[in-house]
This record gives C-alpha cells, structure tokens and sequence, in this order.
C-alpha cells in the first residue's frame, strides 16, 4: 500500500531536469536515467524561461564540472529566473572526484541557488569519462563513467528526493 502511494506520488509530482551535457554525454546519460525514475522533462538552459519553471514542482540542475564550476550556461539560466522557494535540486559529473577542500564543484551552484531564494533538496555528482588536453594522450580518465551503478544511484537518489518533496 505504502509503495503504491509512493509510486502514485512520483508519478504525479512535475520534474524538469535543466541539463547542459557538451562533451561526452556524461551528465545527459545521468538525467536520462532519472528521467527512468521519475517521469521528468530534460531541457537544456537556453529552452527555460519563468513561465516553464512555474509549471513544474521540482528542477533539477546539471552538468558536468568545467574547471570546478558548472556550467556558465546554467547560471546564465539563474540570472533570468525567479525561484522563490522553489525545490530544486543540483546534479553533475566530473572527471576528477569530489574533495571540498580542492574543487567544491557544487558550491558555485548552491551559493547561486540560495541567492535565488530556492530550496536545495540534494546533490547529485558521479564520475564521468574525461580526456582534457594531456589526458588524450593516455585515452583519458574514468573510462566506462558514468557506469551502470552509478545511473542507478541517480535513479535512488531522484526518487528520494521527489518522494521526500511532495510528501
């Protein structure tokens, strides 16, 4: 019964996922695996604008990491927007693994966020396959990333937070 309910609950909730993935896929492959999850709709940045945020109840935020930052399209996207309270919440991949002290990847984007007034429900961030300029010489770094398990834990994790948001 409960399960049900959860499941009824998923379905119903409006997920917009704001993706920008530009070299290897890495992040789109990640929102389309949480498009499995959740029914949700991946548009890019520049395709949003305030009448499409207002019709959906939770937005996701993603791309890969460009030197320690997402984006800039993203934040172009925030510069127009209002959010006021909206759920939202922040995804990404990124050749280099996430260590706070050397490249809070995500920070940039939850500072932005918070300025809009949004309410960050979680963060996503997985590897994905890199090979930046000396890093194509060595056929680049975190081959075969983002993997199957890491799709999966993105599955988990948007189901988490649309079932934790619209309860």
């Amino acid at each position: 019964m409960l399960l049900s309910v959860v499941c009824e609950l998923l379905i119903m909730a409006k997920v917009l996922l704001v993706c920008i993935s530009i070299h290897h896929g890495n992040t789109l492959k990640v929102a389309e695996g949480m498009t499995e999850a959740v029914d949700a709709e991946i548009l890019k940045p520049f395709d949003v604008d305030q009448d499409l945020i207002r019709r959906y109840d939770i937005i996701g935020f993603g791309s890969g990491i460009y030197y320690g930052r997402h984006h800039r399209s993203i934040f172009s996207l925030l510069d127009k927007i209002e959010l006021k309270g909206k759920p939202v919440f922040i995804f990404y991949t990124s050749g280099a693994p996430k260590i706070p002290i050397l490249n809070g990847c995500d920070e940039a984007l939850k500072r932005k966020l918070r300025k809009k007034n949004a309410k960050i429900v979680g963060v996503f961030g997985c590897r994905g396959f890199s090979n930046p300029g000396p890093l194509k010489l060595v056929g680049g770094i975190c081959k075969g990333r983002p993997s199957e398990e890491d799709l999966e834990k993105a599955r988990k994790f948007v189901m988490e937070v649309v079932s934790s948001t619209i309860r």
